[in-house]
């Protein structure tokens, strides 16, 4: 799915454009993962401990992302199921109900802009920006318009997985050669690995709460990089203008 938002102007450089990953890169978005599935352990705590919860969790996650995709509706349906699991079926309606809740509270939940996000867009300004998310569509498009960041984008893709071939398609329909395109963002395995394989650059903005399912080690290559904060990204894409002048 494209949005189409502000226009980004073109210069003679090494990075010609720049795509910026969206949840725990722009805004926070993991912490409430983190919070609700605190909520759905101390529902299902007479059944098993925390831990135990947390990994057949994920398990079902994992398991599920073809059927479900990324996001907030395929987080709630593995959690129903892994309390059905759970329970041998016993969970009641109740239980049920307040899953679902849960799930509709993220859904409601306000945008909090990561610290840096709006300098570093600042200090980008007049360069081709991207950005490049996945996960549910409806979700997806509410967070983009609450964050208020649209406008500095050229364009929005949201996208159901972060793949060398989705990314291709993504550049070929912006017309952009993929050894002058850079993507930063908070997972390795969505964000960076991907571009690499490409021929692009990829940045790693690490989140301290980063989703098991998006880890991935760090290839030893000279167009991956790392960054404290996305407060260093204008700089880096400076750097690497200038060491190609």
């Amino acid at each position: 799915m494209i949005l189409q938002g502000g226009k980004g102007k073109t210069g003679n450089a090494m990075i010609d454009a720049i795509g910026l990953d969206a949840d725990d890169t722009l805004w926070e978005n993991e912490t409430f993962f983190r919070m609700t599935e605190g909520e759905f352990a101390a529902l299902l705590a007479d059944h098993a401990d925390g831990a135990d919860i947390a990994g057949r969790l994920l398990d079902v996650e994992r398991a599920n992302l073809v059927r479900y995709g990324f996001g907030i509706k395929g987080f709630m349906l593995p959690m129903v199921q892994t309390a059905i699991e759970l329970t041998d079926g016993r969970i009641d309606g109740r239980a049920i109900g307040r899953i679902l809740e849960l799930g509709q509270d993220m859904l409601a939940h306000p945008v909090h802009l990561l610290p840096g996000v709006q300098q570093a867009l600042e200090a980008l300004e007049g360069r081709r920006l991207i950005l490049i998310t996945k996960g549910d569509l409806i979700d997806q498009e509410r967070k983009i318009a609450a964050s208020g960041l649209a406008e500095r984008f050229e364009a929005v893709e949201i996208l159901a997985d972060k793949s060398p071939e989705s990314y291709a398609r993504v550049l070929f329909r912006a017309n952009i050669a993929p050894e002058r395109f850079l993507m930063a963002g908070n997972s390795m395995k969505s964000d960076v690995l991907p571009v690499v394989e490409l021929g692009g650059h990829g940045v790693f903005i690490p989140h301290d709460l980063t989703w098991a399912i998006e880890h991935a080690c760090a290839p030893d290559h000279p167009r991956a990089h790392r960054l404290d904060g996305i407060d260093g990204l204008p700089a880096l894409v400076a750097r690497l203008d200038s060491a190609d002048a």
